[in-house]
């Protein structure tokens, strides 16, 4: 069982940058290194959508609307998946979710999420 727990959201301002984090801690963190981590969010009234995602390998993925402006990166040693945000737009406002899941399967673990505005 591992814990998730994301920081680093708050206000930004249009073509500003900002960068998510995701802390995993917990009885298997230990082997967070088998595990592939993926960040989500989900505007108001909307479905919960992918933005990106890195394999336990460090293989990243990218929604199409956040190509080239976001960067995934994971530090297996520190346990952190994190989501570097650049030139953003008001239509990245939402509540942003770390999830993850080990390669041998079971159960998909979620943060709570971290609210990231993007506005004037």
């Amino acid at each position: 069982q591992i814990q998730l727990m994301e920081s680093g959201g708050g206000l930004v301002q249009p073509g500003g940058s900002r960068r998510l984090s995701c802390a995993v801690s917990g009885k298997s963190a230990r082997a967070f290194n088998a595990y592939d981590v993926a960040w989500y969010r989900q505007a108001p009234g909307k479905q919960r959508d992918s933005v990106a995602s890195i394999t336990a390998g460090g293989t990243p993925n990218y929604a199409g609307s956040v190509k080239g402006r976001f960067t995934i990166s994971r530090d297996n040693v520190g346990k952190t998946v994190d989501l570097q945000m650049n030139s953003l737009i008001p239509e990245d406002t939402a509540v942003y979710f770390c999830s993850a899941r080990s390669i041998f399967g079971g159960t998909t673990y979620w943060g709570q999420g971290t609210q990231v505005t993007v506005s004037v």
